[in-house]
């Protein structure tokens, strides 16, 4: 949070319960955390509109975006998924310890100290062994490739993001454990800020090599714009020498959790590695199209993911307290909220693929067949949207207890063998749409999987309530879906289609889920009424002494008198 936010007590006393912030703190957090976001996803756009305009999508963008699975990889690994979920529950442990301990060796400190160091080193090595490995890691992610010589330069300058991104997801996790989002939030606006100012600064020079430059520029200031932050927290709290048991318990856990979360977080995004394997073959183009697609689909589920993000933290502290009851109260609440978001993202996506692409993308180098060939992929990938957003949502649930779970890593192994299997039999029949399809059904796979198997492994969170409100969830977002195609059609302007099939989907969302009864929108509508609506002015107030009735005017009587008496 900003300074001008102070963030909640982290405990109200010695042992006490755990850190409980008020709906208003979240709903702050969440917004500022939307702020952000939304400005990367822009800058993002921002960047794909420029790489799209100055590269096109031809044999040179397929080798970048070869290079850019390793900076992809790394992200999920080392900052949206396993980072987080290993690093969330350490540090809420290490505040819950610090809570009990009125004395001695402070938790989180010697969390940091013990941790810190080795994650660098560890990940120092892998960014090396990355960059000395590119000429051999190129043809096993993308055989047959043209441009194999430029996709290892751009994976060597991609290499360092494994070393930054590690840093930038340590602290993101420090920080948001410890109530604080400002930063956290703002990483994407600094990478896609390297990424943009070296693309116009060196791409006339250095070609597509620019961008990958970018990326690394990139990364590193994803991890500098957090790194003050942090270490003005853990300076404020250093009133204690760190380390002892505490620090040993809580470096446990991370020790812990390690194993099965980058099984389930590098399963995850495996499916990205055999998108591209099937499609390196297929013309030139096929991955570039699968990328843009890709990019725009996708920005609703991570929309949808900033209230996960924000109240993980949140949950971990109250399962480590034992408030399991408050834990999957929020749990169930982030579901459905995070599905009724992405539906709508999914829903407008389906009705507008060809306006939004247009938009966005058709210009200089990016023609009108690109545009065709994006949007009908595009398309495919908006049926998983809900399936990612819930994968990306179960698998903080899972991991929030500070437990060592292998199901998620499981689940996620049969859903990218199902991804894997499926596209391969329809790359050949349907091409790059056949590669989303089963992309789309192999993460679906995955979040039925997770879904189902909360009751088993005792997470905090009931499948039948949370099932049977997204499935009228997804019943009102297929009815908005064909009243934007509809509204979309109307007329042959991109932005004018656009925002009419996006008010459409919205509106017919709405009033659908308040004819099924769907959870939460109908609540959030009156919410959002309330406040724009004005509200009734109050009626004056009559004096103390007033009487209740006027008295009676005497026409036969002269105004005058009336006056003086």
């Amino acid at each position: 949070m900003s300074r001008g936010t102070a963030a909640p007590a982290e405990e109200t006393r010695p042992g006490g319960p755990a850190w409980a912030p008020s709906n208003r703190f979240l709903a702050r957090a969440a917004l500022l955390t939307a702020a952000l976001t939304a400005a990367g996803a822009l800058l993002g756009l921002l960047r794909d509109q420029l790489l799209a305009h100055t590269f096109g999508a031809g044999p040179d963008t397929d080798a970048f975006l070869v290079a850019w699975t390793v900076p992809e990889f790394a992200s999920t690994l080392l900052i949206e998924d396993a980072m987080a979920l290993v690093l969330v529950p350490a540090f809420s442990r290490a505040l819950a310890l610090r809570a009990e301990a009125a004395a001695g060796p402070d938790p989180v400190l010697g969390l940091v100290r013990s941790t810190l160091p080795r994650t660098a080193a560890v990940t120092a090595a892998a960014a090396a062994l990355v960059a000395a490995a590119a000429p051999l890691l190129v043809p096993l992610l993308a055989p047959g490739l043209p441009q194999q010589r430029l996709a290892v330069d751009c994976t060597r300058l991609t290499a360092t993001c494994v070393l930054s991104f590690a840093l930038a997801g340590y602290f993101s996790a420090a920080l948001r454990a410890h109530g604080r989002y400002l930063a956290p939030a703002a990483i994407y606006v600094a990478y896609n800020t390297g990424i943009i100012t070296a693309v116009v600064l060196l791409g006339p020079a250095w070609g597509v090599r620019a961008a990958a430059a970018g990326v690394a520029a990139g990364g590193a200031l994803m991890a500098l714009v957090q790194a003050p932050s942090l270490v003005r927290r853990l300076r404020r709290r250093a009133t204690r020498t760190a380390g002892g048991s505490g620090a040993a318990a809580a470096t446990g856990v991370v020790l812990a959790l390690v194993a099965p979360v980058i099984v389930f977080a590098v399963g995850r995004q495996s499916q990205v590695l055999v998108e591209r394997f099937l499609a390196a073959p297929l013309p030139a183009g096929a991955i570039s199209h699968l990328n843009y697609a890709q990019k725009i689909a996708q920005l609703p589920m991570v929309l949808s993911l900033m209230l996960c993000t924000v109240s993980f933290p949140v949950i971990a502290r109250a399962i480590a307290a034992g408030d399991r009851d408050a834990a999957r109260r929020r749990a169930e609440r982030d579901l459905l909220l995070a599905g009724a978001v992405v539906l709508v993202g999914a829903a407008t996506v389906v009705a507008a693929a060809p306006q939004i692409v247009g938009l966005l993308f058709q210009r200089g180098a990016f023609d009108a067949a690109d545009t065709a060939a994006t949007a009908s992929v595009m398309r495919v990938y908006a049926l998983g949207l809900l399936g990612h957003a819930l994968v990306s949502a179960l698998g903080r649930c899972y991991f929030s207890a500070s437990r060592p779970l292998w199901f998620p890593a499981a689940a996620m192994g049969v859903g990218v063998a199902a991804n894997a299997v499926l596209g391969a039999l329809w790359v050949d029949r349907w091409g790059s749409a056949g590669i989303a399809l089963a992309n789309a059904a192999g993460i679906t796979l995955t979040a039925t999987l997770l879904l189902a198997g909360t009751g088993r492994q005792q997470v905090p969170l009931s499948a039948r309530t949370v099932a049977g409100g997204l499935a009228r969830l997804a019943a009102a977002a297929a009815a908005a879906t064909a009243a934007g195609r509809l509204c979309a059609a109307w007329t042959a302007h991109p932005l004018l289609g656009a925002v009419l099939a996006a008010a459409a989907v919205l509106t017919v969302f709405v009033l659908a889920t308040h004819a099924l009864r769907a959870p939460l929108v109908p609540h959030l509508t009156r919410v959002a009424l309330r406040t724009a609506l004005p509200r009734r002015l109050p009626l004056p107030r009559r004096p103390r002494h007033a009487p209740t009735h006027p008295a009676p005017v005497d026409r036969d009587v002269p105004l005058h008198r009336h006056r003086q008496g």
